[in-house]
């Protein structure tokens, strides 16, 4: 082990004055009591025990559902007949509809309550005092709904997911997107042209709200979000599980059409909005990518330049 050149097994000499061990000494009796060698499983870095753990991870999930982590204790609430209208139609994981008392009975309305019982989802009639209160002043049209807050992948998840489905791995990594609707179009384009998740950071970026979930069209559902306390440490973890990561940059060294990657593992890091990738997100990155455009001024916005290359990577696999 670093630090500790002392050998395992090794006679440790002793300190002034006390006799040398000898086979019969204090190596003998530290060796009493050791037992026979432990199991392949129950060794901590031993592939069997990882995967021992991963089947123990799975048993769990599907007795009391997901085990994914940094949820949010706190509820979020879609407000106005449109919006609560659009969120039951797109599949948004709906937990309740609250409607205030004497609320005008419209085709919305009447929609929105035959959704709700088509999906078992509960009714409650409020004050509209009340529903003032929960959805904090919100416009509300005398109509709300409350959704669980979006509970968050491992980013190993993603690596487990993709050998379990005996497919090369397709991540896709976003450098503080901040708009919402932007991650919801990711997270639908890396459903839909096979990627086994999506990476956010934590912070100074967009999460899975309920605009989010809106977006991607009901494939938050079907496609695992991670997130991650530093992405730059994440994409070396990456890295060291075998996979490429490439970057999109205008300035790219290799357009998309020529990526040669595209049939191993890989990781896609889509910059921001208005800056693109950070500098250090672009330098940890084993390639930068650009997607040729007729007009150099032109210029994609996050979610259509993930779609552009998630097509063409899937385009190369196929």
């Amino acid at each position: 082990m670093a630090g500790n050149s002392q050998r395992k097994g090794a006679i440790k000499k002793s300190g002034k004055g006390n006799p040398t061990a000898g086979s019969g000494g204090r190596v003998k009796r530290g060796l009493e009591g050791r037992g026979p060698t432990p199991k392949a499983k129950d060794r901590e870095y031993h592939q069997a025990h990882k995967a021992a753990k991963r089947a123990e991870k799975n048993r769990s999930q599907s007795k009391g559902g997901s085990q994914k982590r940094r949820g949010s204790s706190d509820a979020e609430w879609i407000a106005g007949r449109n919006s609560v209208l659009e969120a039951l139609r797109e599949g948004v994981p709906v937990t309740g509809v609250y409607v205030a008392e004497g609320a005008e009975r419209d085709g919305r309305l009447r929609e929105v309550f035959a959704l709700a019982a088509d999906k078992g989802i509960s009714l409650l009639e409020v004050g509209r005092g009340e529903l003032d209160r929960l959805t904090q002043g919100a416009v509300h049209q005398g109509l709300a709904a409350r959704i669980p807050s979006y509970e968050y992948a491992d980013p190993h998840d993603l690596i487990v997911r993709a050998e379990e489905m005996g497919e090369p791995a397709l991540i896709v990594m976003l450098d503080s997107v901040t708009d919402p609707r932007n991650l919801g179009a990711i997270v639908r384009s890396a459903a839909g042209f096979g990627a086994h998740g999506v990476v956010i950071p934590e912070r100074r970026a967009a999460g899975m709200t309920a605009s989010a979930w809106k977006t991607s069209a009901g494939a938050a559902a079907r496609i695992p979000v991670a997130q991650t306390v530093n992405l730059n440490r994440q994409i070396k973890e990456y890295q060291d599980a075998g996979c490429m990561v490439v970057g999109l940059a205008a300035d790219g060294e290799v357009d998309l059409p020529d990526l040669d990657l595209a049939d191993g593992p890989l990781v896609v890091v889509v910059g921001s909005e208005g800056n693109g990738l950070s500098r250090l997100v672009a330098e940890n990155c084993d390639q930068l990518v650009s997607i040729p455009m007729a007009n150099q001024l032109e210029s994609l916005n996050a979610g259509v330049a993930a779609s552009v290359t998630l097509y063409a990577i899937a385009r190369a696999r196929a």
